[in-house]
């Protein structure tokens, strides 16, 4: 099954081939796809190549990695995309309300296996890290827990962010080109409950953000919103 790339750089033709079969359903969801070494070899390219193709998969949300086991075929019909990103810190001031932040943690860490595989660079790579609660009206209503590529926004740690939400620095840093959304219903443990002020049994809206400046990936977040003082709305443009 060997490939002619013609003008396309070789991962993005083990690409084209794998998102062909997820489309026309040939690669259903939880399907096993074949593993990096024989992609490698039925395409005649390194099995980094191979990788990459995975991998950039994975970050889009199309293929999901369980360790020891091998790489499957994600259920995108769970993912509720949402159009655009809005500044938290506008969002309540446009309702006439007064907005503040909590900041919890702001510092340079390494990367875990789950920061990397979202982030898109090398386990124990310097990634910079954050945890801001944000608060209408004194009440909390977004718990945001965020990674950063530094090679992107250097300057991210050096930010006041009683004047600046994360939103506003990673857009004038890098113009946001692209994003994911993936949302769930989820119950706080116990520090989240702790910081959001609710109580363990109160739902909460999940949603893993990630966001592109055309090819780069910039930034991972996990926003926590508690159930009854939040909602997401998305719309079709008329």
């Amino acid at each position: 099954m060997k490939a002619q790339a013609g003008q396309s750089p070789r991962y993005r033709v083990i690409k084209e081939f794998l998102t062909e079969r997820i489309h026309n359903g040939e690669f259903a969801p939880n399907h096993q796809i074949p593993p990096e070494e024989q992609l490698a070899r039925d395409f005649g390219v390194s099995r980094m190549t191979a990788n990459r193709a995975i991998r950039e998969l994975v970050q889009e949300g199309y293929l999901i990695r369980q360790v020891g086991l091998g790489t499957f075929v994600t259920d995108r019909k769970a993912e509720s995309p949402l159009q655009d990103i809005r500044n938290i810190a506008e969002e309540v001031r446009l309702r006439g309300h007064e907005y503040d932040n909590r900041v919890l943690i702001c510092e340079a860490i390494k990367a875990d296996d789950e920061v990397a595989l979202r982030l898109g660079v090398r386990v124990s790579s310097r990634v910079f890290h954050s945890i801001i609660v944000h608060r209408e009206n004194g009440v909390p209503i977004q718990l945001e827990n965020r990674y950063v590529n530094p090679r992107w926004v250097p300057h991210y740690l050096d930010t006041d962010f009683s004047r600046h939400t994360p939103n506003e620095v990673l857009v004038a840093s890098c113009p946001i080109s692209d994003l994911e959304h993936i949302v769930e219903a989820v119950l706080p443990d116990a520090e989240t409950a702790e910081w959001l002020e609710i109580g363990r049994d109160e739902p909460c809206l999940s949603v893993i953000r990630r966001t592109w400046s055309n090819e780069h990936l910039i930034s991972y977040a996990r926003l926590l919103h508690p159930g009854d003082r939040y909602k997401l709305r998305s719309a079709m443009p008329g």
